[in-house]
């Protein structure tokens, strides 16, 4: 493509473009001071791309920024200081929907939105309310504009960000991209569950809501054959399942500001975080690691946003490598792990956690912290797979997808607290491993990956 009368003006004509794409950051220590070979060469990559992307998972705040809210994971707070670091490192461009963004309320999330423009990276996702949350985040360079628009599945309801109207202020918060499960059950067990809602009063709940001044929407169990029970809607199938579909106007939302991005940018980058998996997965999985089908409304999200101009579709916040799928001719890389999993050494909690294991008010993080893995025993410490990740290099030439190089990142499985979380770029076994799961998670959606020493590589014919 070239200007009026066949002129060639600008470097991004050509079509040819590089993104580096990075997982979950959770950050607090520092890290340009490392030189280890393996983690300079990670940074080369990163460095060496047109872009890089990670997912701030985490708030930007100081100790006077915001107030804790009611959680039941992990509290994260990084110091502003920090987002040099991720510069240092290379990352430009930073998802900030996802369900961490809220730890700090309302206060938090101005806070991370402060800090994330005073130090001039490009981010998405978070916003002084919802129409800002949906906006594009834009990156210059040499290679042309980048645009970010960036979702979650997974959320507080109370951190969704509010719209703005003229007599009323939005309210600051996360870009939802909601979504409704419908569970199937036979017909025989939908009725039973109909009798156990009319037994302990549910029925009459739902019909005295539709006639004060909850919405239709709100109250439920207007329709026959479906059942509304403890906020879950059933209705009749063959067998048991469950599907997740989007929210229609969460997903318009979305698309309309995708379209807006194609309109305004060279390239188009859309993030989904989800910690949300398809009933094939939640049936079946004995360990959070072995939950490897996205949920329905992923999918859905990121063919759409493909098909309204997307060119890159990155998924987060399952905290393991996920598979890959080629959509007419464009990426869509369902989960790229974990890449600083940090969480371990923040230096504070609210109450609220030390009262979930009954330790008394002389606890201290780090038993919180023991208390909650049982000393490495259970939860991420224990499992090798949440401590792998991959930085994805995607390019581009001549405006068409090429080639997509998966380099395996090991974030330090079974090393002190104080040392793991991390990431470096894996070698030998680990490596062959990592690439193998992508591998093997890609090919249900037609797509080969080769392990070439040690990185995996698919080839875009």
């Amino acid at each position: 493509m070239s200007g009026r009368g066949g002129r060639s003006l600008y470097g991004a004509e050509g079509g040819d473009f590089s993104i580096a794409l990075v997982g979950d950051v959770m950050l607090n220590r520092r890290i340009s001071l490392h030189d280890e070979p393996r983690f300079l060469e990670l940074r080369n990559i990163l460095q060496s791309a047109d872009a890089a992307f990670a997912n701030l998972e985490t708030t930007v705040r100081t100790e006077d920024e915001g107030t804790p809210t009611l959680s039941y994971a992990t509290y994260t707070t990084m110091p502003p200081a920090m987002l040099d670091e991720l510069k240092w490192l290379g990352i430009n461009l930073l998802s900030a929907a996802n369900n961490h963004a809220y730890d700090f309320n309302e206060g938090g999330v101005l806070a991370t939105i402060g800090h994330l423009e005073k130090a001039g990276l490009a981010y998405a996702g978070l916003g002084r309310n919802l129409t800002k949350a949906r906006a594009p985040g834009y990156y210059d360079t040499r290679n042309g504009r980048v645009a970010l628009v960036a979702a979650t599945t997974t959320f507080y309801p109370w951190s969704r960000a509010g719209e703005a109207r003229p007599d009323m202020q939005g309210r600051a918060g996360i870009n939802p991209l909601g979504f409704k499960l419908t569970y199937q059950v036979p017909p025989q067990m939908l009725d039973s569950l109909r009798g156990i809602s009319e037994v302990l009063g549910f029925a009459k709940e739902s019909e005295r809501k539709r006639k004060h001044f909850y919405s239709d929407k709100e109250a439920g169990g207007g329709r026959s054959e479906e059942v509304h029970l403890l906020g879950a809607t059933f209705v009749a199938g063959e067998a048991p399942s469950f599907t997740g579909h989007a929210d229609a106007a969460d997903l318009s939302g979305n698309l309309k500001w995708i379209r807006e991005a194609r309109r305004q940018a060279d390239w188009v980058v859309a993030s989904i975080h989800s910690h949300d998996f398809a009933f094939s997965s939640t049936s079946t999985a004995h360990r959070q690691s072995e939950m490897t089908d996205p949920i329905e409304c992923v999918r859905e999200f990121a063919c759409k946003a493909i098909d309204e101009g997307a060119d890159i579709v990155v998924g987060h916040g399952s905290h393991t490598v996920l598979g890959v799928e080629i959509y007419k001719g464009r990426p869509i890389l369902y989960g790229v792990g974990n890449f600083f999993f940090q969480n371990e050494t923040i230096t504070a909690f609210p109450a609220d956690s030390y009262e979930r294991f009954e330790l008394s008010g002389e606890a201290t993080p780090a038993d919180f912290l023991d208390a909650r893995t049982d000393r490495d025993r259970k939860g991420h410490p224990s499992d090798p797979a949440f401590w792998e990740g991959v930085a994805a290099v995607c390019d581009f030439r001549e405006r068409r997808l090429s080639r997509i190089v998966l380099h395996p990142v090991d974030s330090g499985f079974g090393y002190p607290r104080a040392q793991r979380g991390r990431p470096m770029l894996a070698s030998g076994d680990l490596a062959k491993s990592i690439v193998q799961r992508i591998a093997t998670l890609s090919k249900p959606f037609g797509t080969v990956v080769k392990l070439e020493g040690d990185t995996g590589v698919i080839d875009i014919p």
